[in-house]
Parts: structure tokens; sequence; C-alpha cells
């Protein structure tokens, strides 16, 4: 028997779309959506698609589906707008070491011989509009993330991926959270996508976490932070299954299941259940 979409089910479903909404629903003012550029099978064209998507896809292949293909976004979430201070700082920092091609001290203390990288494209490659950008042939998707910093080892010229993290806890900062996997799926994206570009990159990328001490006497318009160098080895060989797995669903017109731990999902399905006696009255 097929299960209504309503219902929280992992399994596949033919997608149906509910052509009125309920009684008291049918007066509301519309609602407008910010236009977008959807997923078209049909289409011959390049198709951009951003790491966050990439990510959302690995979260839940519904919630993308709905997103890229039918223009429906999950509701979006508030800005972290100490986090992206505390960036900017920290972009602001290894820039004046760009400029003087030295090793920052961070870096050299912990006997790193690599200095920020110097590129005419880095500020549309840190742009979340523009981002580092490859083409994937097989699949047609134009691929595109806004990363933090790039480092290069002037001996060999090879590039090392950089990412800037924030946080404020107890403990030492870590990426060993499940949590994290998507820090560590991030800098490998990078990676994967600069080797696609024809350079040559570090296998090991590098995350400058700055832990906020919220264990201060007094706030004095003042937050330390301890800053860690936190190494991960990277491993881009998720990418081009992921590419493909994400073309494929974008051709189908099979809804497709829910992520496990997606709450949007199972919000919409108790939502949907809620209404469905509004809806079977109009």
């Amino acid at each position: 028997m097929r299960q209504a979409i309503g219902h929280y089910s992992h399994e596949p479903e033919r997608l149906r779309l509910r052509r009125s909404p309920p009684a008291n629903l049918k007066n509301s003012p519309p609602q407008r959506m910010p236009k977008k550029i959807l997923y078209s099978p049909n289409s011959a064209g390049p198709f951009a698609i951003s790491r966050a998507k990439i990510q959302l896809f690995s979260e839940c292949p519904r919630c993308f589906y709905l997103d890229q293909r039918l223009g429906v976004g999950r509701p979006p979430s508030l800005p972290f707008t100490l986090n992206d201070a505390l960036d900017k700082l920290m972009k602001n920092e290894f820039d004046a070491y760009r400029d003087s091609q030295t090793t920052p001290p961070l870096l050299a203390q912990a006997g790193l011989a690599v200095v920020p990288y110097r590129h005419a494209d880095l500020a549309d490659w840190r742009n979340f509009r523009k981002g580092l950008r490859a083409l994937h042939a097989p699949t047609n998707f134009d691929v595109y993330g806004a990363l933090d910093d790039i480092w290069v080892d002037p001996a060999t010229d090879t590039l090392v991926v950089a990412d800037y993290k924030a946080t404020a806890k107890k403990d030492e900062a870590t990426i060993d959270g499940e949590w994290q996997i998507s820090y560590k799926r991030q800098v490998e994206l990078y990676q994967w996508l600069l080797r696609e570009r024809g350079f040559p990159v570090a296998d090991t990328a590098w995350f400058v976490y700055a832990n906020g001490n919220s264990a201060a006497e007094a706030f004095n318009a003042r937050l330390e932070f301890r800053v860690t160098l936190l190494s991960h080895h990277g491993d881009t060989s998720w990418v081009v299954p992921v590419l493909e797995s994400i073309k494929a669903t974008l051709n189908s017109e099979t809804l497709p299941p829910p992520g496990k731990k997606c709450t949007y999902c199972k919000y919409l399905a108790s939502a949907a259940q809620a209404l469905a006696p509004c809806d079977s009255d109009s």
C-alpha cells in the first residue's frame, strides 16, 4: 500500500503535489519565495551546486530535492554574527602575513614551513556568491565552495587548505564529534576543487580553531580565545560518488526518502497529519 507523504517514511514515493490548500488557509496571502535557478533534467547547461547543497544532500536527500528541484528551501537559520566577526578578524591577521610572505607565528610554532597563499582570484574564492569552482563533466555540475584560506609550501608550491572555526567550551577544541564530519568534508571538497583546477594540494588540511574562554571572572568588554591548530588527513574519494548520486536523484521523478535524523521532514510530516482533517473538509 502506498504511504502518504504526510507520514514519516524512509521509503521513496512518487511525487504528488497538493493542488488545493486546507479551507482555512485558502484566503491566506501568497508567500513570496525567492527566485532561484532550479534543476531541470532537460537542461543542457551546467548546473551550479554549492558545497552547502552537497552537505544538504548528505543530511537529507528529500530536503535537497525539495530545494533544488521544486524550489522549496528549508527556513533560513539565524546568522552567526559573532563567528562571522571572528572569521573576518582571523582572515585579516593571516592577510598581513600574506602581504609580507612570512610564516605566521602560530604556524611556525607548530613547525609548519608555509606562508599564506597569494592568488589573483583569492577574493572570489572566498566569496560565497562566486567561490572556487570546477566543472565536473560527467554530471555537468558546476561545483563550488567559498573557502577560508590557502597556505603554500614555498619549497614545493604545494597548497594547503585551511579553515577557521570558533567555539566556546571548557574542553580543548577537537574535530572528533560526529557532527563535525561536515567540517572534514568541507575541507575535503576544497581539496578536490583545487585539484580539479590543476593545483598540487597536500593531503593534510588544517583547522585554526579559536576556543572562547567563558570561565573568566568578568567580561570587561573582552573575550579571550585559546587558538589551536588541528590537522586532518583529507579523503576526497567520496566526492564523485556523491555527485553521481545527486545527479540520479535530481533526474528522478520519485521523491527521495528523508534523512533519518532530519527534524525538518519530521516536522512536515507532523504538520501534514495535523492539517489532514482541515484538508478533508475543503
